[in-house]
C-alpha cells in the first residue's frame, strides 16, 4: 500500500516565500545611523555640504601650520647641522652657501650621523611602529587609517635627514602629515564616506602647497595625481585648501620664490630644442624611475638598515668633501641651473653623481620624495643638452633650457605633467610666454616615457 494514501494534503497558497535581504556591514549601518543620510540624492547633496565645508577650511589650515612648522625645522636643522647664518630661517644664506662654506670634515662627519639617525630612526620605525600606510593608500580607500605616532615618526625623519644632507625631496613629509591631519579631521566631523578619500588627497596636496608656496601646483597635484578626475567635488576643495594652507604657511615661512631666474626671452632655438629633447627627457626620466623604483624595493629593513644606511651616507659625505653642490634635496643645484652658472663638464659630473647619490639613499632605505631631486636633474641634463645646443645654434640663455628640462624631467618622471608645468611657472614665476617650450617639451617627454613603458 502507498504510504501517502489515505492521507489529506492540505495546501496554502497564500504562503509567501520570505527572502532574507543581506545584512549591512557593520562599519556601514554605524556610517548610516550617525549620518543620518536622507533617502533623495539632492537632501543627500545638501546635509553633506556643512561638514564638508568645514572640513574643507579645517583641513586647509592645519595642513598650511603642519608644512610652516615643517619648513621652520628643516631651516633650523640645517643651521645647526653646518653653523651657517640663523637668517636662513628667514630667506637668508642658501643651503648651498651654508654647506660649501663648512670645512670638509664636517661635511663627512654630518653625512655619517645622518646615516646612523636615518638607519636607526627607520629601523625602529618598521620594528617597533604599525604598518606605515601611503597617502596612494589612504585615498584609494577610505577605510584605510594612517597610522598616527609611525607616520609622524616618518614624517620627521624625512624632514630631518634631508636638512642634514641627505639627496631625497622634503615633499613627502608635509604630504603625508597633511592627509593624517585631513583623516583625522573628516573623522571628528563625521564626513561622509565618500567625502573623506577627497579629504584626504586634499590634504596631501594642501600640505605640498605650503612648504613650496604653490598654491596652483599643490591644487593640481590633488586632481592630477592623487584623485585623478576633474569634477567640482574635487576641483572646489583642492584649491580651497591649498590656497589656505599656502597663506597660512607664509606666516612662518613669508611669501618667497623658490628660485631666482634672470628675465628670459623664448627664441625660435629655444623652442625647437625643446621639441627636440623632449624625448630624451622621457627617456632618461624612464630609467630614472626604474632605478630609483628598483633601489627602493631592495632596500632593507631589518638589522641590515643601519649598517647600509652609514656606510652609503658616509659614502655620499666622502663625495661631498669635493662636490658640495650634492648635498640636500637638489634645490642648490637647481638653482645653479636656473641662474645659467653650470659649464658642461661641471655638470656631466654632478649630473652623473646626483643620480648616484639619490639612488643610493633609496638603496639604503632612507626615505624621501623625489620632486626637488627630479627637477635638480633635469637642469643639469640642460645644462648639458642646452650647452651642447649653443655651440651650433647659439642665443637662447642656459637658464632657459635648465626651467624647460626642469618641467620636461618632473613630468615624466613622476608622470604627472599637468602638474610639473604649474610648479615649475610658480617655482620660478618665469614670463607667461615660457608656456610655448615649456608645453612642447612636457608633451615631447611624457609621450616617450610612455612609449618606454608600454615597450618595457
Amino acid at each position: 500500500m502507498h504510504p501517502m494514501r489515505g492521507r489529506s494534503i492540505c495546501i496554502r497558497p497564500n504562503r509567501i516565500l520570505r527572502v532574507s535581504r543581506p545584512r549591512r556591514p557593520p562599519e556601514q549601518e554605524i556610517d548610516n545611523r550617525s549620518s543620518s543620510a536622507p533617502t533623495t540624492p539632492g537632501e543627500a547633496r545638501v546635509t553633506r555640504w556643512p561638514a564638508m565645508t568645514a572640513a574643507t577650511i579645517l583641513v586647509g589650515m592645519a595642513s598650511g601650520a603642519a608644512g610652516g612648522l615643517l619648513g621652520l625645522l628643516l631651516h633650523l636643522v640645517q643651521h645647526v647641522a653646518f653653523d651657517y647664518s640663523l637668517g636662513s630661517l628667514i630667506g637668508g644664506e642658501s643651503f648651498l652657501e651654508g654647506v660649501s662654506a663648512a670645512s670638509p670634515l664636517r661635511r663627512f662627519l654630518v653625512l655619517s650621523l645622518c646615516g646612523i639617525v636615518a638607519g636607526t630612526g627607520w629601523w625602529a620605525v618598521y620594528r617597533y611602529g604599525r604598518k606605515l600606510v601611503s597617502v596612494s593608500e589612504a585615498v584609494g580607500d577610505s577605510s584605510v587609517q594612517m597610522p598616527a605616532v609611525a607616520t609622524t615618526a616618518h614624517v620627521l625623519l624625512q624632514i630631518v635627514t634631508v636638512a642634514m644632507g641627505s639627496p631625497l625631496g622634503r615633499e613627502v613629509a608635509p604630504r603625508e602629515m597633511g592627509a593624517l591631519l585631513a583623516a583625522g579631521l573628516s573623522r571628528l566631523l563625521r564626513v561622509a564616506e565618500q567625502d573623506r578619500r577627497i579629504l584626504v588627497a586634499c590634504g596631501a596636496g594642501a600640505g605640498l602647497a605650503a612648504v613650496y608656496n604653490v598654491p596652483f601646483g599643490g591644487a593640481l597635484f590633488t586632481i592630477e595625481v592623487l584623485l585623478r578626475t576633474f569634477s567640482v567635488t574635487t576641483v572646489v576643495p583642492a584649491i580651497t585648501t591649498s590656497v589656505i594652507a599656502a597663506y597660512v604657511a607664509r606666516i612662518g615661512l613669508g611669501n618667497q620664490t623658490q628660485y631666482a631666474i634672470p628675465n628670459l626671452v623664448v627664441t625660435p632655438g629655444l623652442v625647437i630644442w625643446a621639441i627636440v629633447a623632449g624625448p630624451v627627457y622621457g627617456v632618461a626620466a624612464h630609467f630614472f624611475s626604474k632605478a630609483t623604483s628598483a633601489a627602493r624595493l631592495h632596500a632593507p629593513r631589518e638589522w641590515r638598515l643601519p649598517i647600509w644606511c652609514l656606510a652609503i651616507f658616509s659614502a655620499i659625505g666622502a663625495c661631498a668633501v669635493v662636490f658640495p653642490q650634492i648635498l640636500g634635496n637638489g634645490k642648490g643645484i637647481a638653482q645653479l641651473g636656473f641662474a645659467g652658472d653650470m659649464s658642461i663638464g661641471l655638470a656631466i659630473v654632478l649630473l652623473m653623481l646626483r643620480v648616484v647619490v639619490t639612488v643610493g639613499a633609496l638603496r639604503a632605505g632612507a626615505e624621501g620624495g623625489l620632486l626637488t631631486p627630479s627637477i635638480a636633474t633635469g637642469t643639469l641634463l640642460a645644462a648639458v643638452l642646452g650647452g651642447v645646443w649653443n655651440l651650433a645654434w647659439p642665443g637662447a640663455a642656459m637658464s632657459a633650457f635648465a626651467v624647460v628640462g626642469a618641467a620636461a624631467f618632473l613630468a615624466a618622471a613622476m608622470r604627472m605633467p599637468i602638474t610639473a608645468v604649474a610648479l615649475v611657472i610658480e617655482f620660478t614665476h618665469v614670463d607667461s610666454d615660457f608656456a610655448i617650450p615649456l608645453l612642447f617639451a612636457v608633451a615631447a617627454s611624457a609621450a616617450a616615457r610612455e612609449l618606454c613603458r608600454s615597450a618595457a
